[in-house]
Formats: structure tokens, sequence, C-alpha cells
């Protein structure tokens, strides 16, 4: 067996012809936009492999009968030539039917310019791809990856072999679909490995934790939050045993500051069903616990204020009586002896302190304290504090 050497190899240029029209609702038949791509391929040396046509009918039909692509066997005028059972499955002719039509039939956007910029090809080049909508009998249309070859037969052809790409072409269009979708999410996004080490996270993450794009790459999640320890169970449990984990942690920017983030983790799995990392979903809540801390503060008011109406209500009708109860004593005891009138006066004073605070009380639309007593005797509890009126 004779061995090539990486120096004697040579290299050729893969040609992919785009017949792609605008829009994939628009493949019209006829010129279409072209965009021809070149990509680098290796093959062997110039005059390696190469065996002409030996006339072997019966061996070319079982080849080209077994194919597992489309075949369309063509002339440089573009006619076909011969077909497979495959060609008549993909455009719904009958082989028949097939070679009446020409390539520019069948292909949209396929023109004499296209048979000639294949053949300038093949003349130093094994293959060329296309990407093109293909036309069925029914005037609908797929899309397609076509190889062409050179056919040395009786006399030159090109081999269009033709392989269906619409669920490849959904898939594509799913998966960008989903990542627009994840890019323009209002939530976080970021996955990590199994080692914790960011390997993607969306524009709703980066500017959560405050840094450029791609700015989270490489980083250590567990440094993105306040509770290391918290978040390194998070990972250890999900990509372990438990397969997913939802709770609030507490997130660090990259300037130090710090926010409130509810997170929802999944496994990661590859094509093999296998853990690889896991997948966060992030939500900046700070703005919730904002609210849900003014809700209760706000409850908090209502209760102690409803309380303090209540109180009031209680206390003020015995007031009430204490008041023209003692109004009509002060009265009795005009010729009373002075300490007893004193002591009657004393009580009015009082009463009528205490139905002013009363007032003030209902008219309370705030429930705040303040301190009353020297902290530093009474100590900084709730004891060293009172209503503030």
């Amino acid at each position: 067996m004779n061995t090539v050497t990486p120096d004697e190899e040579s290299f050729s240029r893969t040609m992919r012809i785009d017949l792609i029209p605008d829009t994939p609702s628009e493949p019209v038949a006829g010129p279409q936009k072209r965009v021809i791509i070149t990509a680098a391929s290796r093959r062997g040396r110039p005059g390696a492999n190469r065996h002409g046509w030996n006339g072997a009918r019966s061996q070319y039909q079982e080849l080209l009968q077994g194919m597992y692509d489309a075949a369309l066997i063509a002339d440089l005028d573009g006619r076909i030539a011969d077909t497979n059972v495959r060609a008549s499955e993909f455009f719904l002719y009958a082989r028949e039917e097939l070679q009446a039509l020409t390539i520019f039939d069948v292909i949209s956007g396929a023109d004499a310019e296209l048979i000639r910029t294949l053949v300038q090809n093949l003349e130093n080049e094994r293959h060329t791809l296309i990407q093109a909508y293909c036309v069925r009998k029914d005037s609908s249309f797929f899309p397609a990856e076509i190889a062409v070859n050179k056919l040395n037969l009786d006399k030159m052809y090109l081999g269009f072999f033709i392989r269906d790409i619409t669920l490849r072409r959904q898939a594509e269009e799913m998966l960008r679909t989903e990542h627009n979708a994840i890019l323009n999410a209002g939530n976080g996004i970021a996955v990590v490995n199994l080692d914790g080490s960011v390997e993607y996270a969306n524009p709703a993450t980066e500017r959560m934790w405050g840094c450029a794009a791609d700015g989270l790459i490489g980083r250590d999640i567990r440094e993105l939050f306040h509770e290391r320890t918290a978040a390194d169970a998070m990972l250890r449990d999900v990509a372990a045993a438990q397969g997913s984990w939802s709770g609030e942690l507490r997130g660090r920017r990259l300037d130090g500051t710090e926010f409130e983030v509810q997170v929802s983790a999944a496994r990661n799995r590859n094509a093999d069903g296998e853990t690889v990392g896991v997948v966060l979903s992030l939500v900046d809540i700070s703005d919730r616990k904002r609210a849900e801390a003014a809700l209760r503060e706000a409850e908090r008011q209502r209760v102690m204020l409803e309380s303090l109406g209540a109180a009031c209500h209680h206390i003020g009708q015995p007031a009430t009586i204490l008041l023209g109860s003692l109004e009509l004593l002060q009265q009795k005891t005009a010729d009373a002896d002075p300490s007893v009138r004193q002591l009657v006066q004393a009580g009015l004073d009082s009463m009528r302190t205490l139905a002013a605070i009363l007032q003030k009380l209902q008219a309370v639309g705030e429930y705040r304290t303040r301190t009353y007593l020297d902290p530093n005797e009474a100590g900084r509890g709730a004891e060293s504090r009172i209503l503030a009126i």
C-alpha cells in the first residue's frame, strides 16, 4: 500500500452556490439571487483514483437506483437524461416525465449561466454544492442541498445529487427562533458546566450583574452570589441528584452591590442524556421585595391605626363620663374644704388632658414612634419608644 505524506497532498476549494430567494416563502422559478462561497477542502493528488466510464450499464443503474439522494443526470444543456427512484419520490414525476424536463424546470433559479459555472468549476474540482429550492410537479417547493459532479459517460454529463433538507431547515429555524427568544428574554439565562464556570449568559443576565457583553463567560457562578455556600449546594444538588432547584439567593454584582434573585436551576444534558452542566433562569426580584416590604408596612400601619382608633373609642366613653362627673362634683364642693376642691380640680385637669390626648390619637394618620427614655438608661428596645403624636 502506498502512503501519501502531507507534503504530497494537494488542496482544492469546494464551491457552494446559493440559489436562495429573498425570503423562503418566495421560491419562484427563474433567476434568483446567487451567492458563491468557496471553502478549502483536502483531496488527493491530481489524477489520483480517476476512472472513466466503463460501460457497465447494469452496475451504473444499480448504483444510481440504490442511492439515498435523488439523482438527476443531465447533459451540458440542462436536459435530464436519467434519474433514480428517489427523484420520482421527491419531485412527484414519473421517470419518463422527468426525462422530458430540464434542470431549469426542477431547480428554482437555475439557468444556463449556472451550467457554465458548474462546468468551469468541475474542470479542476470534484464537486460543487448548491443550496436551492426545488420545484415539485404540484408546484410546491422544498429546500435542497445539491451536490454536482462531472460524469464522463458516453459524453460529458452532470450528476445532480439532491437531498431534501426541509427538516434540517425547520430545525435551524427553530433553533434560530429559540436563540432570539433567549437573547431578547427579560429574564436572565445562564449555562454553567459541572465545575460551575459560566459558558453562556444572555444579555439580560449581563445587565443584571452590570457587565459588558461576554463579561461573565468563564467566571465561577458561585462568585456572583453573596451566599457562596448556598450557590455551591444548589449546583451540586441539581447536577448530582435532584435535577431541578428553585429558590431565592442574594446576588452580588461586579461592582459589589447586592440584589435579590429568584433562581430556577435544571440539569443541562447532551445528546446522550448525560448531565454536562446546569441551566439557570434568573429574575431580579429586588423591586418585588421592596414592594412586598411596602405592603407589609402598609398593612402594619393599617392594623396599628385601627387598633389605636378602637382603643380611643373604648377609652373615650368612660373618660367623658368621668369628666362630666368631676365637673358636677366641682359644683357641689364649691363650699367644701380647699384641699377637697384642689383634688377635684386636679382630677378635672387630668381628664381634660386625657381628652386632648384622645383627640390627637384619633387624628393620627401614620403610626410612628419616638424615643422618650434615655437610651443609655433604658436600652434601645421597644420599651424606650412611644407613639409620636
